[in-house]
């Protein structure tokens, strides 16, 4: 199900009535790209001209997370494995991505950034590969537990102990703020302040209830058959670039591409080198 708003943005319905807001651009007949973003973000997270750079390479699907963004904020889903993978079926549904090796570009590269690495990984363990001709995974986390590929940084710990969670807007914008300084070492300031709002715009709630959740990817991971690219930007202090090493290493074929002038946003911070490694990983599927 779909329905046309403006912009480019369209929706699913997932499997429990919640409707998955997304961008859509480039030209249909593209590689699809599935752009899955982090916590506390949104599609808006990506920026207008790195999506603008995609879209004149693939038929970027750019995805708001149930709770963020454009998409629906219901009570519960955040937990449950099954439902973050149903809700980017949904999506796959709506927007027309079809089966990997059918019809020359139709198998989907499955991008995410951050938290949204545990989305991918748990697409994957739910549903399989056979729509994914690739995936990749950008100063991501795979799962939320005692696992290498789950390994956070100082900056998480602390704005999740320093008032992330809190509804009062002056604890919460503090906590957001020194996040920020974390999250990008260069870049452009408007592209931080982007980030920084959107981390508020997100729901207190839904802040809490994705870190809550434990999940164990690493099975999953293990047992992939298709591609995959690992980026991690060298002072990352969210998601440790030991994350990424270890996530590069249990998938197989994995290769691990570090970014050493980046943090936690290399699309943003090293955008040039960034859509270079893309082009180069989807040449190859």
């Amino acid at each position: 199900m779909t329905s046309a708003t403006s912009n480019s943005l369209a929706s699913a319905v997932s499997t429990d009535g919640t409707v998955i807001a997304y961008r859509a651009l480039g030209d249909p007949a593209a590689r699809p790209l599935v752009l899955i973003h982090g916590w506390a973000q949104s599609s808006s997270s990506w920026g207008s001209e790195v999506l603008s750079d995609l879209a004149q390479r693939f038929r970027v699907v750019a995805i708001d997370l149930r709770g963020h963004g454009h998409s629906d904020v219901p009570e519960g889903g955040y937990d449950s494995s099954q439902q973050w993978a149903d809700d980017i079926e949904a999506v796959l549904d709506a927007a027309g991505v079809g089966e990997a090796g059918v019809g020359g570009n139709a198998g989907a590269i499955l991008l995410g950034w951050s938290y949204g690495g545990v989305v991918v990984s748990d697409y994957l363990a739910a549903r399989g590969e056979g729509r994914i001709a690739g995936i990749v995974l950008c100063g991501a986390v795979t799962s939320l537990s005692r696992s290498a590929g789950g390994a956070i940084g100082p900056a998480m710990k602390e704005v999740t102990s320093g008032g992330a969670f809190d509804e009062k807007p002056a604890v919460a914008l503090a906590a957001f703020t020194s996040f920020g300084r974390a999250m990008m070492r260069s870049g452009a300031g408007a592209d931080g302040q982007r980030i920084l709002g959107l981390s508020l715009a997100t729901p207190p709630a839904v802040r809490q209830k994705l870190l809550t959740r434990r999940v164990d990817n690493d099975d999953a991971l293990r047992a992939l058959t298709i591609p995959a690219l690992v980026i991690h930007g060298a002072h990352d202090g969210v998601v440790l670039p030991s994350a990424g090493q270890a996530n590069a290493e249990m998938i197989p074929g994995g290769r691990y591409v570090e970014f050493a002038g980046s943090a936690h946003a290399p699309f943003l911070e090293e955008t040039p080198r960034f859509l270079s490694e893309l082009d180069a990983f989807a040449a190859e599927l």
